[in-house]
């Protein structure tokens, strides 16, 4: 004979998969009706870490799905990483291209900055207009945004006249409203602790 607690114990997990059992036709009849395919705009932004580094997760699943990314990378540029190493090791898969000179209090020359935003520009624009990508990361792009090194229009109506398929990236604290407004996809990183306030330094695999 069952005692009270094994009773207990039956009715606890007869209660659990009925609530399962119509979750799973919850979610179904939700997955049922999605059923458009697109391209996303997708913005990182928040005083967060990872913005970067969620990023190139989704540029390695795509590398895992065949598809041909390119990545471009503003103010980083100054120093190695290890992202660049593993995905120069895909050179069908995906073309990287640091085209940064630091930040800009390192490089006290607005007038150079510029143009090396412009330029950086100038191949996320050629890689968004190339059927042959599938995606492409403008990594850092909202910094440059905000010391006003591009215009903000121009940005916009090239991210939004894009290919319906083609997915974009862009990271960096301090989104613009402007292109949060047109984005699919916005997620903000809040950092609630960070090492470096405890006097780490920037570390091999952390943060490059």
């Amino acid at each position: 004979m069952e005692t009270d607690s094994e009773v207990e114990a039956v009715s606890d997990v007869a209660r659990h998969a009925e609530k399962m059992r119509k979750k799973q036709t919850a979610q179904a009849k939700i997955m049922a009706s999605k059923t458009r395919e697109q391209g996303l705009l997708i913005v990182h932004t928040g005083k967060g870490k990872g913005k970067t580094s969620a990023a190139l997760g989704m540029v390695v699943r795509a590398i895992g799905h065949g598809m041909k990314v390119g990545v471009v990378q503003f103010v980083k540029g100054a120093m190695k990483t290890g992202e660049k190493a593993v995905f120069d090791a895909f050179p069908d898969n995906v073309e990287f291209k640091p085209m940064g000179e630091g930040f800009t209090w390192d490089t006290q020359d607005r007038t150079r900055d510029i143009a090396v935003a412009h330029a950086g520009w100038d191949e996320v624009k050629r890689m968004i207009a190339d059927p042959s990508y599938h995606m492409v990361l403008a990594d850092e792009l909202n910094i440059v945004l905000r010391y006003d090194y591009l215009p903000i229009d121009e940005v916009v109506a090239v991210l939004t006249a894009r290919d319906v398929m083609k997915h974009v990236i862009v990271t960096g604290r301090n989104a613009p409203d402007a292109l949060i407004e047109v984005a699919d996809l916005v997620t903000e990183m809040t950092m609630v602790k960070h090492p470096f306030r405890s006097g780490v330094k920037a570390q091999a695999g952390i943060e490059f």
